[in-house]
């Protein structure tokens, strides 16, 4: 999956961009007060993709 398809999903979905690290985004869900990293390469593993919108609340992105 396309890094910034999963970010576009990400913030149409109420998350926010916290910071930016040397080598992950932190990605924070306001509602569930839930924050997650996100590596920072073009294409990022379905599992991980995943896993990322678990770890917010949200429904998997396929």
């Amino acid at each position: 999956m396309k890094r910034r398809d999963l970010l576009v999903y990400l913030t149409a979905n109420g998350c926010i961009l916290l910071r930016e690290g040397a080598e992950h985004s932190i990605w924070w869900n306001e509602t569930i007060k839930q924050r997650t990293s996100i590596p920072r390469h073009r294409e990022i593993n379905d599992f991980t993709a995943i896993k990322i919108c678990i770890q917010l609340g949200l429904e998997p992105l396929r």
